[in-house]
């Protein structure tokens, strides 16, 4: 009874635990990507393989844009909230909005509100080009459970496109102050600080045309004895939160209604940074001895040697 019977096949070694499905490999012998996939039943987003493989954007705007997706209406998406929550800095998290909206997964519409104020309001789109009026409004649109979206339906008859929309023209930009003396050192002063305000605010990256046109409304404010740190500063403080889609504008107004006195003949306040400014050479109504000054007069001596009313 106790004698093994040595006819009964062996048997067959059992598979491991842990190695239920054979490694697939592709037809070249590469080992490729397998899913370990699990059906959602709740918190989950539709996502469409045109932007999760889209052969054009970065993998930043990727997932920005399934992360502004998966957002409820009404959630913020500026670009302040954005660099709180995640740690790509303000410039990189600026070019994939930019990317974004270029491809049309995000829209940007300004609308003016019933006080006036002019806002810009966040339209995520996981479809571009397709039913604009469904889109997905991150401001407006009520409260709603972003579980599931559904497919968006298509129209029984296509509709005949109408003519093409002539384009609007772009508006000239606002005038700005002249300065009195338009010498190279002070544009070139003018046009190195306006190139450089990209760096204290991604939106204020102006184009070679906008820069030109406000670089003589930044002399005048130098020629002033405005420092170039005075002229960041109105220039940079307290923009919209929600970005604005024509900064030159904004910097042309501001560069307008902000504009500072003349400077006193006894020069600039000590201690502020400050830009040599070469005026005009004019003639002293005192002694007829050449000087240069802002506007005509008598020179420094002749200023000191007329005695002052008691």
């Amino acid at each position: 009874m106790d004698k093994k019977n040595l006819s009964v096949p062996s048997h067959a070694q059992a598979r491991i635990a842990g190695d239920k499905h054979p490694k697939r490999r592709s037809s070249s012998g590469v080992s490729g990507v397998t899913h370990d996939n699990t059906h959602h039943t709740t918190r989950f987003t539709v996502i469409g393989n045109h932007l999760a493989q889209h052969p054009e954007l970065s993998l930043l705007a990727i997932g920005l844009s399934v992360h502004i997706q998966s957002l409820p209406a009404g959630a913020r998406v500026d670009i302040k909230t954005l660099v709180a929550r995640f740690p790509e800095g303000s410039d990189r998290i600026a070019a994939a909005l930019r990317e974004l909206e270029a491809h049309g997964y995000l829209r940007r519409p300004r609308e003016r509100t019933p006080t006036g104020r002019i806002v810009t309001r966040t339209v995520s789109c996981n479809q571009p080009g397709r039913h604009a009026g469904q889109h997905t409004d991150r401001r407006t649109e009520p409260d709603r459970p972003t579980d599931h979206a559904p497919e968006p339906t298509r129209p029984a008859h296509p509709t005949t496109p109408g003519p093409p929309k002539k384009r609007t023209p772009r508006k000239p930009l606002p005038a700005v102050p002249q300065p009195a003396y338009t010498g190279p050192g002070l544009l070139q002063a003018a046009t190195d600080l306006l190139t450089g305000l990209r760096h204290h605010h991604p939106d204020l990256l102006l184009s070679a045309c906008d820069t030109t046109h406000l670089a003589p409304g930044v002399a005048a404010w130098l020629e002033r004895d405005a420092s170039p740190t005075a002229v960041r500063h109105a220039l940079t403080h307290d923009l919209p939160p929600e970005g604005t889609r024509r900064p030159a504008a904004l910097l042309a107004h501001r560069l307008t209604t902000q504009l500072p006195p003349p400077a006193p003949f006894g020069g600039p306040s000590p201690g502020l940074e400050t830009i040599h400014v070469q005026h005009p050479l004019r003639n002293c109504d005192g002694c007829d001895r050449g000087f240069r000054g802002p506007e005509p007069g008598r020179c420094r001596d002749c200023r000191a040697a007329v005695p002052t009313a008691a």
